[in-house]
Order: C-alpha cells, then structure tokens, then sequence
C-alpha cells in the first residue's frame, strides 16, 4: 500500500546515515576543522576500519596495501598496491577507500600503484596477528610453523591454491583441521 509504513525508507537508511559510527555527511566532524585538512594519523585511522573483502577482520591498512597519502588540490589521493596485480578484490577496495572517506567528509580517489609491487612484508605486526585469529596462518618463507587452530606442528599441504590465488591450502595432522597459509610475496 502506498503510503505505509512498509514504504517510508528507513531514517537508519539513508544516503548519509552512518554505517560506520562516523557522523553522517554535513554534520559536525571531530576528524577535522572547517576549512582543514584531517591529519594523516585521522586519515590512516579512518582506513583501518576499511577491512580487505577476501579477509574479514584485517583491515587493508594492516596487508599493507595502503602505500600513502598527498593531496591534489582539496582531494585527498590515496596510494593502494593490490596485493597482486590480478586480485578480483582491488576494485571493492578502491570503492570502500573512497566511500569511507567520502562518509567522513573528505573528498578522496584512489591511485592504484603497482610498483614496487606489494610483498608480504608490508602486511603490520598486527595484521599477522589478526590473520592467526582467523585461521589463517601468517606468511612464512618456511611455511606454516604451526597450525593457526591447535598450535601443533604436524602439517601437510594439500593444495598450492587455497580460498584466494594468495593463499595455500594446507591441513594439520594433530587436529585434522583444514587452514589457509598466506603465500609469501
């Protein structure tokens, strides 16, 4: 029925609702001043809450894929390396950096930069960590040292490509449990 209940959007809803926390557009922003720039510190904070889509509960800041941050004029350009040059993903993440920005107030594009291309040693402390707590175990040149689920060290792989092209699927032999190993760059 027009006019109902069922079709009122709701006030939760809308264009400049927060999904976030963050104030919705136009509202006063504890990020920055007006006329100011956010500092890179409020910029990288709003980015690690911008999680990778391929790996829930890493954020895109902790894989390292955010390289850095200018500005052109009153446009925020942020520099992100995909984790390889192929990944399916890249394009999502593109669209969540800007969009996060975008809810905070800040006018942003993304500039894909491909080299030096991404390794995994850009991937934070706390990103490995967080990968653990998923399951997943960290990049390791030697491999898996430990299964990420029960701690042992009897392990096999079972296939050079897990869940993403970046990862290796491997097993523990303690626990029988089944885990991703992210590959080495």
């Amino acid at each position: 029925m027009p006019g109902s209940a069922g079709d009122r959007p709701s006030p939760r809803l809308g264009p400049s609702a927060p999904r976030d926390g963050a104030p919705p557009l136009g509202a006063p922003d504890p990020v920055r001043g007006a006329g100011e720039r956010p500092a890179d510190a409020a910029i990288t904070a709003i980015l690690a809450g911008v999680p990778d889509p391929e790996i829930p509960g890493i954020s895109i800041v902790d894989l390292g894929v955010v390289r850095g941050l200018s500005w052109d004029g009153a446009t925020l350009v942020v520099d992100v390396t995909p984790t390889y040059s192929g990944c399916p993903a890249t394009a999502v993440i593109e669209l969540a950096v800007e969009d996060a920005l975008r809810r905070r107030g800040v006018a942003a594009r993304v500039r894909r930069v491909l080299a030096p291309p991404w390794t995994t040693d850009w991937i934070t402390a706390a990103g490995r960590a967080k990968l653990a707590a998923a399951g997943i175990a960290p990049p390791d040149p030697k491999g898996p040292g430990t299964c990420p689920h029960c701690g042992g060290a009897r392990l096999e792989e079972v296939s050079r490509f897990g869940s993403t092209p970046c990862k290796a699927q491997w097993r523990c032999l303690d626990c029988r449990e089944p885990f991703d190993h992210f590959k080495c760059h």
